[in-house]
């Protein structure tokens, strides 16, 4: 199938990007692609413009803040899995990249739209959401901040709103004794997940663990926090025995699908493993 027919509009600056989807009530951001013409082309989605955001090179960088790493919004994938800071301080980050689709599609695609789609199933929302990202959305009325908490509303829902753009992914550095692991399972290599966990975690003294966030990927509308497994470890030691305990309750609140890649009682059960391996993963990264 082809598109329905559209206008196309190719700003050079992120005003003029703005004004354009506020002068266009049914238009849509234009980035990588990679998501949104897939579905123009089977009419699941029928804007009618799109505003090609691609040429605005100032929003593709990886730059480091007082606070947190600033990442562009343009910023492809390729970059956040071979950018040599992210890969220091925010390693699951580059496994999350690193798992997205095939090189020609991580040449392409970018954080801000892997975002903004919001699928459930995406890899590196549920990482952003692990890491307590911040995502800076402009308007016409000036910018605001909105935590990963709130940035994921609802199945491909976000708190970007029709003439809004988001510009700026922020990653508050993480504290002394940290490490962090994303780890997708999927039937092939580049598959959307099957179930995906991304974790953060900050070791105390000894073996202790002071602070953790577990994110759930493809088991919910949107990434899914953890919380009884995150409770459960802060403040004990992170031995076998706790972890497997923490993994046993991970799937509260989780309600994944049943489709042709696995049951729903299949992906409770894959919750528990995939959370005690990247816990475990975590750990051995800690600095």
């Amino acid at each position: 199938m082809t598109p329905k027919k559209f206008d196309y509009y190719s700003p050079t600056s992120i005003n003029e990007a703005i004004q354009l989807l506020h002068d266009n009530e049914d238009s849509k951001v234009l980035a990588g692609g990679q998501s949104l013409l897939a579905l123009m082309k089977l009419r699941l989605a029928a804007p009618s413009a799109l505003v090609d955001i691609s040429k605005l090179q100032e929003m593709s960088y990886v730059r480091e803040d007082k606070d947190y790493l600033g990442i562009g919004a343009l910023t492809i994938h390729d970059i956040i899995e071979h950018n040599q800071t992210i890969k220091k301080k925010f390693t699951l980050l580059t496994d999350a990249a690193s798992k997205i689709g095939d090189q020609q599609i991580r040449n392409v695609g970018t954080i801000g739209g892997s975002s903004c789609h919001a699928d459930p199933a995406a890899d590196l929302p549920t990482a952003l959401s692990a890491v307590n990202a911040h995502f800076v959305i402009r308007s016409g009325k000036g910018q605001r901040i909105v935590p990963a908490t709130e940035f994921f509303v609802d199945l491909f829902q976000t708190a970007v709103g029709h003439d809004e753009v988001l510009s700026e992914i922020r990653l508050p550095y993480l504290p002394p004794r940290s490490g962090s692991g994303y780890i997708k399972h999927s039937r092939r290599e580049g598959d959307f997940a099957i179930v995906g966990t991304g974790v953060v975690l900050t070791m105390g003294d000894g073996n202790v663990c002071k602070d953790i966030r577990i994110a759930l990927g493809a088991v919910s509308a949107t990434p899914l926090r953890a919380k009884s497994a995150e409770e459960y470890l802060k403040g004990k030691t992170l031995d076998d025995k706790n972890i497997a305990d923490a993994a046993e309750i991970a799937n509260e609140g989780a309600d994944p699908p049943s489709d042709m890649h696995g049951s729903k009682e299949y992906r409770m059960e894959m919750i528990k493993v995939f959370t005690r391996r990247t816990v475990k993963l975590a750990m051995s990264r800690v600095m």
